[in-house]
């Protein structure tokens, strides 16, 4: 791999031993996936994934440490993934046990950490850091050194950054060092689609349903997905940009998506068209009927599959204002038609702390609490983590709960008549 003077310099110790553990690391990481070089870092903030404080994470907190102790601490400024606890979504009193003194004991000090490494402000939690409110949207073309998997694919497909699905921890060695190796989804040829996916439905696929099924089809290729003008148009406005958030998450956590490319629609596609697929491009077709084999197909964890849902979550990757909003809605108008006030099952809408605070600033956040719908910003998945939450018979609308956890899926319109009418 070739370096630049400066970049040897630094891996020959120029600036002590512990940026030079860094510059081998980033090294070592390139040559394992062919990196011809290292490309500077230029976007104006970083993402990190390793947000929580779990007990267990001693290594990562002592790496830390070192990093701070030596002044390696990161060039920019960062955003992180969210809190995993939050005392407003319901625990009972032996589950609240385990989160604060078995699991995340360790939450205050490690956020001390990543304020002493460069974290952008304490609302800078959220798996959704591009979001408006949450101020780190990159520009089209930036390099970055993100790891959160649903942030990567959509700040590479919606936004046209670069970035590769680097692990936890290499975020950050990018960030102290200032460049990346580039190999993947950073060069030309990388960015490429193997795959031409056909959306052949007859009504708008559920996002977090169609991006399922491409990502178990295509793994951690890149897909060019066409048909989807009749449901998104060629514009990216709010709806389609919280939609795309949705889809993207589904594609990398059912497979290990990081780009996907929609004909007329996102920027690369849009500019390049189909010059982006590879002549020897496979074909998957969608449609209604592949999408209900797709659900019917995800196993159900529960102990009793019959039984009655304990808990349901929105949000995973967290909602965007405009899903707090139209959430809000259809909510309200659930209830009205089903003659209830208040939803039938403890229902959590989660979304970035920023988010939340300039959605609480409008009618909607009254409107939205009278339902009884709880509004929080954790991650669902460290939710989830605790074994004793892990029993609970939860539902949920992301694809990226359900992979990850014993949550059970159901399509947005499907959660919302179980919250609003009730009914197993």
């Amino acid at each position: 791999m070739y370096l630049t003077p400066e970049q040897q310099a630094i891996l020959d110790g120029a600036k002590g031993e512990t940026m030079s553990k860094v510059m081998k690391t980033l090294v070592m990481y390139g040559e394992t996936f062919g990196a011809d070089k290292m490309v500077p870092v230029t976007s104006e903030y970083n993402h990190l994934v390793t947000s929580f404080g779990l007990k267990m994470m001693g290594p990562v907190f002592d790496l830390m440490q070192k990093l701070i102790d030596a002044g390696a601490v990161s060039g920019q400024k960062f955003s992180v993934d969210p809190r995993p606890v939050d005392k407003n979504v319901p625990a009972n009193f032996l589950q609240k046990l385990i989160f604060n003194k078995f699991m995340y004991s360790k939450q205050d000090d490690y956020e001390q950490q990543l304020n002493q490494l460069g974290l952008m402000d304490a609302d800078a939690f959220s798996c959704a850091c591009y979001l408006d409110q949450m101020g780190n949207k990159p520009k089209k073309g930036d390099v970055l050194s993100w790891a959160e998997s649903s942030a990567v694919v959509y700040a590479n497909s919606v936004l046209g950054a670069r970035c590769n699905r680097n692990s936890g921890i290499m975020d950050i060695m990018g960030s102290i060092a200032g460049c990346v190796p580039h190999f993947g989804l950073l060069t030309d040829e990388g960015r490429k689609a193997s795959w031409i996916i056909k959306v052949e439905c007859k009504r708008r696929p559920e996002a977090q349903l169609l991006g399922s099924a491409i990502g178990m089809k295509v793994m951690e290729d890149v897909p060019f997905i066409t048909g989807m003008e009749k449901w998104l148009g060629t514009e990216l406005n709010d709806e389609n940009r919280a939609y795309l958030k949705d889809f993207g998450a589904a594609t990398a956590s059912n497979g290990a998506v990081g780009l996907y490319h929609i004909e007329n629609l996102t920027p690369e596609a849009k500019e390049l068209g189909k010059t982006l697929v590879k002549a020897d491009a496979q074909v998957y077709v969608i449609d209604d009927a592949e999408l209900e084999r797709v659900q019917k197909n995800y196993p159900v964890m529960w102990k009793n599959p019959d039984a009655t849902p304990k808990l349901c979550f929105v949000g995973c990757p967290h909602m965007s204002m405009e899903q707090l909003k139209s959430w809000t809605v259809r909510v309200e108008e659930g209830l009205k038609a089903s003659g209830n006030k208040k939803v039938l099952i403890p229902t959590v809408f989660t979304t970035a702390p920023a988010v939340k605070k300039a959605f609480e600033q409008t009618e909607y956040a009254k409107r939205l609490a009278a339902t009884g719908v709880i509004l929080s910003y954790i991650c669902p998945l460290m939710y989830m983590n605790n074994p004793l939450c892990g029993k609970m018979n939860v539902i949920t609308s992301s694809n990226k709960l359900r992979t990850y956890t014993t949550a059970r899926y159901y399509t947005e319109e499907q959660i919302l008549a179980k919250i609003t009418k009730g009914g197993n």
